[in-house]
C-alpha cells in the first residue's frame, strides 16, 4: 500500500526539519503517488544536494524531482574565473579524479564538466569534490564513461555483485548486458534500494552505461 501524498510529505518535511544544513521553511515540497516534487530557495549549492539525499533516504518515496534554486548571499558570490580555479584545484587535489581528462567551464556559477573517464566513481568523485566550494549554484556533469577494460561483460558477473548486497532481494532484480551497457528491471522497496542496484552495476569492470528500470514500490 502507497503512503497517503500527505503522510509523505509530512515525513519530508520532518526529514528536511532534522538535517542541521538546512531550513524548512526555505524549501517547498510536494508530493504525489511517491513522486516528490523540491522548490523553494537554498543559500547554497550543498543545501540543495543535501535536501534531495535526505528525501530520498525515506520510505515509500519512488522518485525526487528537484527544483530547488540557490540563490547565493553577496558575500559568497564569487566570479566564474574564481570558481573555475577553485573547481580546477579542488579536482587536482581529489586522488580518485584523473582532472587532466575533464574540462571545467563556468558560466552565472553554473558548473560544466566535460570529458571521458574510465569509472563511474571517478565521476561521483569530481562532483563531491565540487559540492561545497562557495560560490557554486549547479552542476551540469556532462562526462562519458568510457571503461578501458576491453573483456566483455556477463550477465553473471553483474548478477554475483548485486546478489552480495544485503541491502537488495536479488530475487525481484532482473539484469540484461548487451555489448557495454546494462540493464536493471524489476521491483524493489525503496528508492535507495534502486540506486544501490544501479551503484553496483557501475562497478562491474568494462560498464559504459547504465540503464535503471527498477520500480520502486512501496508495501
Amino acid at each position: 500500500m502507497k503512503k497517503n501524498n500527505d503522510v509523505l510529505r509530512k515525513e519530508v518535511v520532518e526529514a528536511i526539519k532534522w538535517e542541521p544544513l538546512l531550513r524548512s521553511n526555505e524549501i517547498d515540497v510536494t508530493v504525489q503517488d511517491g513522486i516528490v516534487t523540491l522548490g523553494g530557495t537554498v543559500d547554497n549549492y550543498t543545501q540543495k544536494k543535501e535536501a534531495e539525499q535526505a528525501v530520498k533516504n525515506i520510505a515509500g518515496v519512488t522518485g525526487v524531482i528537484d527544483d530547488i534554486k540557490v540563490d547565493l548571499f553577496f558575500s559568497a558570490i564569487k566570479s566564474d574565473t574564481e570558481i573555475k580555479a577553485a573547481v580546477s584545484k579542488a579536482l587536482h587535489e581529489n586522488w580518485a579524479v584523473p582532472d587532466h581528462k575533464i574540462k571545467v567551464n563556468v558560466e552565472n556559477g553554473w558548473v560544466t564538466l566535460d570529458g571521458i573517464l574510465h569509472w563511474h566513481f571517478q565521476r561521483k568523485a569530481a562532483d563531491n569534490a565540487i559540492r561545497y566550494l562557495a560560490g557554486v549554484r549547479g552542476v551540469i556533469d556532462n562526462i562519458k564513461i568510457e571503461a578501458e577494460i576491453k573483456d566483455e561483460m556477463t550477465k553473471e558477473v553483474v548478477e554475483k555483485a548485486l546478489r552480495l548486497s544485503w541491502i537488495l532481494d536479488f530475487d525481484n532484480i532482473k539484469v540484461r548486458v548487451d555489448g557495454k551497457t546494462i540493464y536493471l528491471s524489476g521491483i524493489v522497496d525503496s528508492l535507495f534500494q534502486k540506486e544501490e542496484a544501479e551503484r553496483i552495476a557501475w562497478n562491474t569492470p568494462g560498464v559504459w552505461y547504465v540503464d535503471n528500470e527498477i520500480v520502486v514500490e512501496f508495501n
